[in-house]
């Protein structure tokens, strides 16, 4: 049987969705499965030994119709017996239509169902604490006769190389692996993903004045420096010592061996703290107020894995709303969403790591 899975948009979601070739791996260990992904997102399923084969589309796909048509040609060629395409976007629906494979799985959408063999809808309850995200995903594991009730944790396959150079790198920088070391995700993908600055700067000082010897790192990209500056600014001097601004993972793939040495990850909600998970590093995360926590918040046990949202704070703001309404209204309700209200759950959350 060869399988090609389409996972297209963010980090996150590629990193959600490799959990479908385990799962097909286990039930068919003989099949050939391929993934169709962004470019940029590969670094998170490289060396992901249930994958035979990563297909990239490109930006030039995304640009041009004629090459998204040929890359569909190509696709066509590959002679794939399955099709799951996850999100049902316009250049995937073109990709699985002119598919040869006899089986397409898709959710379902009203305008697009004809393409497809099989769909399925989201639920909108977890039934357990791996969350919609996963779930949902693995529904579209039914028509390949695989038991969706064994859940699969989504895996980041670091070589022993890329955690000793790290170890190396923060040696090298006078890090100490025997003090607390935090990893935190001052920026999100967007500003309305973004906890503010100031809540933020607070929420780096509690974690400074609970463990006075806490080594604080900042994950950001190069094109974030200045935001990441101002929230170190904003950080009471003290804390301002205790944070080696500018040891940072210069790749995705040293962010992530970095990440691994780290007690937890705290911050903004996305791909990092995903990409955490998936490394078996502990993490807190302030949800964005739109975004729906119960998709989100993957294998969360109150313990190693926590996180906080303006709905368990103030559920009555969201009754009858939508989350496209309240993605609207996302920087308004960040001013109500305080610092305040979260640090008496962190300080409960990092009591469990080793003391200063």
């Amino acid at each position: 049987m060869k399988v090609l899975i389409i996972q297209q948009k963010m980090i996150g979601d590629v990193l959600a969705s490799s959990i479908l070739f385990e799962a097909i791996k286990n039930k068919y260990p003989d099949s050939e499965l391929h993934y169709l992904i962004n470019t940029h997102t590969y670094p998170v399923v490289e060396g992901n030994p249930f994958i035979d084969k990563v297909q990239f589309f490109t930006p030039e796909h995304e640009k041009s119709k004629r090459k998204l048509f040929e890359f569909a040609k190509i696709l066509r060629n590959e002679n794939y017996d399955v099709i799951i395409d996850v999100y049902s976007k316009t250049s995937s629906n073109i990709i699985s239509f002119t598919s040869k494979a006899k089986t397409k799985i898709s959710k379902y959408k009203h305008y697009t169902a004809f393409i497809y063999s099989h769909t399925y809808r989201n639920e909108t309850i977890a039934k357990t604490n791996a969350g919609l995200a996963i779930e949902n995903r693995m529904q579209l594991l039914e028509p390949l006769n695989i038991d969706t009730s064994k859940i699969v944790k989504p895996k980041i396959f670091l070589t022993n190389s890329e955690k000793t150079e790290a170890k190396r790198f923060l040696e090298a920088n006078h890090l100490h692996l025997e003090k607390p070391l935090f990893m935190i995700g001052v920026l999100g993908s967007g500003i309305n993903k973004t906890y503010p600055f100031g809540y933020m700067a607070k929420i780096i000082d509690c974690i400074v004045n609970e463990h006075p010897k806490s080594q604080i790192l900042f994950n950001y990209i190069p094109k974030q420096i200045e935001d990441a500056k101002a929230i170190f600014t904003l950080c009471q001097p003290k804390t301002q010592k205790q944070i080696c601004f500018n040891v940072f993972g210069k790749s995705l793939r040293d962010f992530l061996a970095l990440t691994s040495h780290c007690d937890a990850l705290i911050g903004n909600e996305g791909g990092a703290i995903n990409m955490a998970k998936a490394l078996n590093t502990p993490t807190f995360t302030i949800f964005s107020p739109w975004i729906e926590k119960e998709a989100w918040n993957m294998f969360d046990d109150d313990k190693l894995h926590t996180s906080i949202h303006l709905k368990d704070i103030n559920p009555e703001i969201y009754t009858g709303k939508t989350a496209k309404q309240m993605k609207k209204k996302s920087l308004d309700l960040y001013n109500i969403f305080s610092a305040d209200v979260i640090i008496p759950r962190l300080k409960a959350y990092i009591k469990q790591f080793k003391a200063s």
